[in-house]
C-alpha cells in the first residue's frame, strides 16, 4: 500500500508543477489525481488561481454544471484540462466508445460526451492514463472520440500537452506529430516503457529519472490540500490519507 500512496502523491505532484503557468484549470468529476494536482498548486504557488473540479461544491464556482465549462472554453478562460480514454494513440487521438469496430464496440465505455469540443478550444490538454500497458497505449484508437491532430484548415487553438502515466511523462511533439519520452518514473524503466507502449515514439537511451517530488510539496499535499481533496473525492483520499495510529491529530 505504501508504494501506491507514494506512487499516487508522485504523479500529483508531477502534475502540480506542470500546472503553474495556469490562470484556470477545470478538471472533470472523475479525475481525482489531476483535481488534487490543480488544488496543490493553487495552495503552493496561487497559481492557478482558478481551479473548477466538476462534482465538487467547495472548488467549483461554476453554477451551470458542463454547459458553463463548455462556454468558458470557447472563450478562451480555460488553459489546461485533462482526458483520458480506454485508448491513447501516437497521434494523440483518445477513444471513449469501446474497442472493436463502432457501433459493434466490446466492450462499450461511457463514451465522449465534450471530449473532442474541449480538445480542440483548451490549450493544455494533459492526457492522463494510470495504466501503461500495449492495451490502452496503441498504435491506432479502434474509435476517434477526439483527434489529437488536425489538418491547417481547421481552426484549432487547443490539443495535446503531454502524456502521463504510471510509468512515464511524454511530451507531444505537434511539428513532428508523436510523441517524446521526458522522463521515466524510477518504478519503471526504459525497456519496461517500450514493451508496454504499443505506439512508437522519440527518446533517448538516456532518458532521465522522474525527479521525486519536492518534500515541501509533498508537505503541503499532506497537510493544507488534504481536507480539499476529501470534500470531493473521499474514497480517494481515504487511500492516499490513510488514518494511522496519530489519528486525531493534524498529521
Amino acid at each position: 500500500m505504501t508504494n501506491i500512496v507514494d506512487d499516487k502523491k508522485a504523479l500529483i505532484c508531477l502534475i502540480a508543477n506542470l500546472l503553474r503557468d495556469c490562470n484556470h484549470v477545470a478538471v472533470g468529476a472523475a479525475s481525482p489525481i489531476p483535481g488534487a494536482a490543480a488544488l496543490l498548486a493553487k495552495a503552493t504557488w496561487g497559481t492557478p488561481r482558478f481551479v473548477n473540479i466538476l462534482g465538487s461544491v467547495d472548488n467549483n464556482f461554476f453554477t451551470g454544471g458542463g454547459g458553463e465549462l463548455f462556454d468558458c472554453a470557447a472563450q478562451g478562460r480555460i488553459d489546461a484540462f485533462f482526458l483520458g480514454g480506454g485508448q491513447i494513440d501516437g497521434q494523440a487521438n483518445i477513444n471513449l466508445m469501446g474497442r472493436g469496430d463502432y457501433p459493434n464496440c466490446s466492450p462499450r465505455w461511457p463514451g465522449t460526451f465534450g471530449s473532442a469540443y474541449l480538445y480542440f478550444l483548451i490549450p493544455k490538454v494533459i492526457l492522463f492514463r494510470e495504466e501503461h500497458t500495449r492495451r490502452t497505449l496503441v498504435e491506432k484508437v479502434d474509435f476517434i472520440s477526439a483527434p489529437g491532430l488536425s489538418d491547417e484548415k481547421t481552426y484549432r487553438k487547443g490539443g495535446p500537452f503531454g502524456l502521463l502515466t504510471s510509468k512515464a511523462f511524454f511530451h507531444f511533439d505537434k511539428e513532428k506529430k508523436r510523441f517524446r519520452l521526458v522522463s521515466i518514473h524510477p518504478s519503471s524503466s526504459l525497456e519496461d516503457i517500450l514493451d508496454n507502449t504499443g505506439f512508437s515514439f522519440d527518446y533517448s537511451e538516456e532518458t532521465p529519472l522522474t525527479s521525486p517530488p519536492d518534500p515541501a510539496l509533498l508537505e503541503v499535499l499532506n497537510r493544507e490540500v488534504r481536507g480539499k481533496v476529501a470534500e470531493v473525492y473521499p474514497n480517494f483520499a481515504d487511500t492516499i490519507f490513510p488514518v494511522t495510529s496519530n489519528a486525531g491529530h493534524d498529521t
